[in-house]
């Protein structure tokens, strides 16, 4: 083994041990409790950070809307696994929402065929008009629905209410939702440049929230879901700590197989091509690449994994909220994980997800103390008075520390601290 190829491996090591202490060390002083929620909610994120990581570093797409796809994917998975609601399953509001989905599927199918009429002879001015119609028709005839439906459902029972199914298959349906999602904005955005598709997913994003937070007959809105339902027994059905750590069995051996398979990915014909894609795009179509459509792949592919990741996440926190889901939370904190841990690398991805985290969660109770300590010894020491709103500041440090991280990291490691290594075939 080359010096050339040592290095990067025991870069590795040694940055994954100092967490492995980091880690330990906050087992010490927190307590295994707090210790257990926090590594479990960082290996939720972990795994929305190698969904950004295989869109941003296997591919160059700039996605700005995770917190959109995070967001359908936990409404996704609410909706399918919480307890039924007696009240709307002997209302009129069942038989409303099999015709809509009825009327959705029509509608979607004329959709299709009039995108697709010129494989039957139709001019590009007359499939152009088709679209047109087939998009107003449909958006009429579904809002109407919608309207009568909503108000229905809202008299009748309050909300809809989940289904009751297990929680493995609610992240399933997380991640086909999210995947959905994903496929509607690429098909319309990748073929254009890369601002566009950052643009087009911010306002995806913001669509997805408002209309969660607003449609009380579906997730209840305002009023928040609880508890979620766990894929393990809860802390209600035995002891806290065992619980949690069951949940953070789950959540690291999902981790693990999500790594184990972009892993394959990446050092498979496919992964090269999707970097071939992504540094010379021009080359990899002169070669005969579909490259909006390999694009599309990945960018599907990554969203399914936002959307999963969102669904372990609220499931554990054990409380669905509309209005929980934020830029700062669940875009711009999972951007600074992968240019922390460098994009392009699963374990980069995984390194940063925990390591920022444990910095997020860290900073608030560490600022308080600090700020505590100078508020204490600044009125002994200097007959100093604090502000009165001075601890409540402390608050606010943990967005300046993951700040200051990301232009650390920026200036002194721009590829990150595990960048990306080509493999050699």
């Amino acid at each position: 083994m080359s010096s050339q190829t040592q290095n990067p491996i025991m870069r590795d090591i040694a940055l994954f041990a100092a967490l492995g202490v980091l880690v330990l060390v906050i087992f010490v002083s927190q307590g295994a409790v707090y210790s257990v929620r926090m590594l479990v909610e960082a290996g939720c994120y972990g795994i929305i950070a190698l969904g950004l990581t295989i869109q941003w570093g296997y591919a160059g797409l700039f996605n700005v809307g995770i917190m959109g796809f995070i967001a359908a994917g936990a409404a996704s998975s609410m909706l399918m696994t919480f307890p039924r609601n007696p009240d709307f399953w002997n209302s009129g509001g069942p038989e409303l929402a099999g015709l809509f989905i009825v009327k959705l599927i029509a509608c979607a199918l004329a959709l299709w065929l009039a995108n697709n009429s010129n494989r039957w002879g139709v001019g590009p001015r007359l499939r152009a008009l088709l679209i047109t119609i087939a998009i107003a028709v449909s958006y009429l005839v579904l809002s109407f629905h919608m309207t009568v439906m909503s108000e229905e459902i809202e008299k009748a029972s309050g909300w809809m209410g989940g289904l009751g199914l297990p929680v493995f298959f609610g992240w399933i349906i997380a991640g086909v939702i999210a995947g959905i999602i994903a496929w509607f904005v690429g098909k319309i955005c990748l073929g254009l440049r890369t601002d566009y598709l950052a643009i087009a997913t911010l306002g995806i994003a913001q669509i997805i929230k408002h209309f969660l937070k607003n449609a009380d007959w579906l997730t209840n809105g305002t009023l928040t879901v609880s508890p979620m339902p766990w894929p393990v027994p809860s802390p209600a059905d035995g002891e806290f700590l065992f619980a949690r750590a069951a949940y953070l069995s789950v959540v690291a051996v999902a981790l693990l197989i999500t790594y184990l398979l972009l892993q394959r990915a990446y050092h498979s014909p496919w992964g090269r091509m999707m970097r071939a894609i992504r540094d010379n795009e021009e080359a990899a179509g002169a070669m005969g690449k579909n490259v909006n459509r390999r694009r599309l792949e990945i960018f599907i592919l990554g969203c399914v994994l936002m959307g999963i990741g969102g669904a372990m996440l609220i499931h554990f926190t054990s409380i669905y909220d509309p209005s929980g889901f934020l830029d700062l939370n669940h875009t711009f904190l999972i951007w600074v994980m992968v240019i922390l841990g460098g994009s392009g690398n699963n374990r980069g991805a995984i390194f940063g997800a925990i390591f920022v985290y444990i910095v997020w969660v860290m900073s608030e109770p560490l600022a308080v103390m600090l700020f505590d300590a100078i508020a204490t010894y600044g009125n002994q020491w200097l007959g100093w008075e604090a502000p009165s709103d001075f601890l409540s500041r402390a608050l606010q440090m943990r967005v300046f520390v993951i700040g200051l991280t990301i232009t650390l990291v920026l200036r002194l490691a721009p590829q990150g601290l595990l960048p990306e290594r080509q493999a050699r075939h």
